[in-house]
């Protein structure tokens, strides 16, 4: 007959064993997945902190033109040294005596775009951007003076390049404040950046990017 002291000493030395080795078992689960964790994710060549906004407002007023306008953009920071960015662009201005005293001229401009900045400082930016406009010209008459008001559509593509100012743009820091000076290339007579002589005139933008998703991350 089996001693009953000797029964229960056995069955508690193999649960004994049985804990251990499912301690020890466990333990070994745990540290596995602790190295694990420590190790660094993989990522996609998409990351949503690289992505930004912004843009720039257009407001002057002279002796006889009003001007108002903005130009909204999103992008995408390559890295450190390239950003891209789709944008589009509304411009309207108004200017009496076009033409003749008590005259006016009204244009609507507006239309998709797209540009790059290079970085070869943290400070300073190159930029190249492409866009295409639909403007509407409207000239009105003075009343009485005889002349036939009459409205022109154009489409016009400008290929603008100059360079900037970024303030405030750092190491996993995207949010900053622009000025920049651009003309245009192409130089199409219908233009909004040329004169009327066809000549490029100097385009000043002053505008704000805003970074997306950044917190406070190194992003690159």
């Amino acid at each position: 007959m089996l001693n009953f002291k000797t029964y229960n000493m056995k069955n508690i030395i193999a649960v004994v064993l049985i804990s251990l080795f499912i301690g020890h078992a466990y333990g070994q689960e745990q540290e596995m997945q602790s190295v694990k964790d420590e190790e660094p994710r993989k990522e996609g060549w998409f990351k949503k902190d690289h992505l930004f906004t912004g843009g720039d407002l257009t407001l002057a007023f002279g002796n006889s033109t009003t001007t108002l306008g903005a130009s909204p953009y999103f992008g995408y920071s390559i890295n450190k040294y390239f950003d891209v960015a789709a944008s589009f662009n509304f411009n309207y201005t108004s200017q009496r005596d076009y033409y003749y005293l008590g005259d006016k001229a009204r244009q609507t401009l507006y239309g998709p775009g797209a540009f790059v900045r290079i970085y070869p400082l943290k400070f300073l930016f190159a930029q190249a951007q492409y866009e295409h406009s639909f403007i509407r010209f409207k000239y009105l008459p003075e009343r009485n003076s005889g002349l036939t008001g009459f409205t022109e559509h154009f489409d016009v593509n400008s290929f603008l390049v100059g360079a900037g100012y970024a303030g405030g743009r750092g190491d996993g820091n995207n949010n900053f404040y622009y000025i920049s000076v651009s003309w245009d290339l192409i130089k199409n007579k219908y233009s909004p950046y040329v004169d009327g002589l066809g000549r490029a005139v100097p385009i000043l933008r002053a505008g704000y990017n805003i970074a997306l998703f950044q917190g406070r991350r190194n992003r690159y």
